[in-house]
């Protein structure tokens, strides 16, 4: 028997959030391990995944699958982000702003991880409202799939841009 196709293993992977889920059914409760990961390749790639089973290392490998087919590119000016920008999902919103090269991320352990494996290496963030891992995670890929470097706003304008112009 052929093996299966499986997606690129040369992403580093970490763990966000592990928690226990219950269902209470007609015999008593039913427990369940929930797992959100971020995959990424530390230079422009990051995704996010969440995996639900009775074991936790196939809920890792649940979540670890989706976070690989659900993988977004980030817009990077050097060493941290071309912009500040705000990102929401339920009520988790997150604010993530350019820092200046050696500041280093200040960011909780959820953002953090997600913008270490995005290649972001400099960056300011603040989290308002719900602090909940999933809907956090969400909110930061939502807040970097809003990036657009000086290029691509110059294009949509209409404007010519060249490299290395201040204008």
């Amino acid at each position: 028997m052929e093996p299966t196709h499986t997606l690129e293993t040369e992403f580093e992977e970490r763990t966000i959030n592990i928690k226990r889920v219950a269902k209470t059914v007609k015999g008593g409760k039913r427990m369940r391990l929930s797992v959100c990961c971020a995959v990424g390749d530390s230079i422009s790639k990051v995704g996010i995944g969440f995996g639900k089973a009775k074991e936790i290392v196939e809920a890792l490998r649940k979540a670890k699958e989706r976070a690989q087919k659900t993988m977004v590119e980030i817009k990077h000016r050097g060493r941290t982000i071309p912009h500040r920008v705000l990102g929401k999902c339920g009520g988790a919103k997150i604010l993530i702003r350019p820092a200046s090269p050696g500041t280093g991320i200040i960011a909780c352990n959820t953002v953090r991880v997600i913008l270490e494996l995005g290649g972001i290496k400099d960056a300011l963030t603040k989290c308002f409202g719900s602090t909940n891992p999933m809907n956090l995670s969400k909110a930061t890929i939502n807040a970097l799939l809003q990036l657009r470097t000086r290029e691509e706003i110059a294009k949509l304008r209409g404007l010519k841009w060249e490299v290395g112009s201040k204008k």
